[in-house]
């Protein structure tokens, strides 16, 4: 006697359930054979498979539940979680969104090809029955792409936001240098008897007016920060703009990245003893790896310069190390820790995704008896809730300019945050790159 279709359904899932490593295991095989798949070759087999095994979970699950139901729901809304912390963690991880859309049709063949193996070792089972766990498996495909892509573009809309916080912030610097600049025309137009034109000329006219010499001080050093800051404001949104466009490319070669990163210690210890900031180097002195120099050194010294720069008390430390696929960069400040509200969107967004991605790795790490290698959130520590003071403008922008550069470089961007023990970032580059750079 036939069985009924649920039954069929959910013997199916048993079936799939008992194939999962195998499959899993074809996928990953799959996407690397892709030659436009690159950023997930860096990744461990743990970081590779991520949400995906819960994602299965639910597919499974929802072949077991009566359509319609309330089993069933629950199964769709687990995979659209899931899916949630998918897309944030491939962002995290450096994924351009081209690749997670192709790495999601790769599963679905993957799967699809295991349905058909199934199907030719068990003609018991009924069409119907392997023609609706195709048509769910084409929704949770359709769910998983859908939900990701949702995350990435809410990820860049933060990053958005976060931009026109710096680029308002600047606007009132502006409307504040020009307040100043014409208190300065007021005061020396008797002594100079003709137009001051620009900040600059009133910044060095500003000696032979009646102003108090602490008042002329005073104001010329407050002139020459908000040019300098304006600045710098601008070359740093001209890298971006760059990055975005895409007018920048890697240029792959053998290096030493011990040798890079003490460099940038070194050239870096003025800097940290003006602010009365200690600056440690940990590493191993030669470090043979492959990548782009240039890149590389851009994201050590924007997040080496961010932290001294908004650190008041202690220092910072540089460090690097590697693994057996992976090399390293960390810097760890003793700042008053990240602002997680959201005027600081792509900072609680990389939070955010740390922690999912430190979770995904723990689970696979577990069963592979390994410890998870994704920077840890603090022990026993709060994440900071209130602004950091001196918090540099720009400093979003230049984050974003990192962002940009570890997803050109393959290149996985943690951070860990709290008021108690300072901030942390953490790249992880690959040891080596395949294929032809781009």
């Amino acid at each position: 006697m036939p069985l009924t279709k649920r039954l069929q359904l959910a013997a199916l899932s048993d079936l799939l359930s008992a194939r999962r490593e195998a499959i899993l295991l074809a996928w990953r095989k799959l996407d690397r054979a892709d030659p436009e798949q690159m950023t997930g070759r860096a990744l461990t087999l743990g970081q590779f498979l991520d949400h995906i095994p819960p994602i299965l979970d639910a597919y499974e699950h929802q072949l077991r539940s009566l359509p319609g139901g309330t089993e069933a729901e629950a199964a769709d809304l687990e995979k659209k979680a899931e899916g949630v912390k998918h897309g944030l963690h491939r962002w995290q991880q450096g994924y351009r969104l081209k690749e997670l859309v192709s790495e999601c049709g790769h599963l679905q063949f993957c799967v699809f090809e295991e349905l058909d193996q199934i199907a030719a070792a068990h003609p018991e089972l009924e069409p119907a029955a392997l023609l609706e766990a195709r048509r769910q498996l084409l929704h949770l495909i359709n769910d998983t792409i859908s939900e990701s892509a949702a995350q990435y573009e809410r990820m860049q809309q933060a990053e958005a936001a976060g931009r026109a916080v710096d680029l308002m912030n600047a606007l009132t610097t502006v409307e504040e240098l020009e307040q100043r600049r014409a208190a300065l025309y007021h005061q020396a137009v008797h002594d100079l008897n003709s137009d001051v034109l620009g900040v600059s000329l009133a910044a060095t006219h500003a000696s032979r007016t009646g102003l108090a010499e602490t008042d002329r001080a005073e104001a010329a050093a407050y002139l020459q920060r908000s040019v300098q800051g304006l600045a710098s404001m601008l070359g740093e949104l001209m890298d971006l703009a760059r990055l975005e466009a895409g007018q920048e490319h890697r240029e792959i070669a053998a290096f030493d990245a011990g040798s890079l990163l003490t460099e940038l210690g070194g050239s870096n210890q003025p800097f940290a003893r003006a602010r009365q900031l200690f600056l440690k180097t940990e590493g191993p002195a030669c470090l043979a790896v492959t990548g782009d120099v240039d890149k590389v050194r851009r994201v050590a010294k924007n997040l080496l310069v961010n932290a001294l720069k908004y650190t008041e008390d202690g220092g910072v430390t540089l460090s690097w190390g590697e693994t057996k696929e992976h090399w390293w960069l960390m810097v760890k400040d003793t700042g008053p820790g990240m602002m997680s509200a959201a005027s600081e969107p792509l900072k609680a967004g990389l939070q955010a995704a740390t922690a999912s991605a430190k979770e995904s790795d723990e689970k696979s790490a577990a069963i592979q008896g390994e410890p998870s290698q994704v920077l840890a959130a603090p022990a026993a520590a709060t994440t900071a809730t209130t602004t950091p003071s001196q918090d540099p403008p720009g400093e979003g922008i230049g984050l974003s300019i990192v962002k940009r550069l570890c997803e050109l470089l393959d290149a996985s961007l943690e951070t860990a945050s709290s008021a108690d023990t300072g901030t942390t970032f953490r790249v992880v580059f690959p040891r080596r790159y395949i294929g032809v750079a781009h």
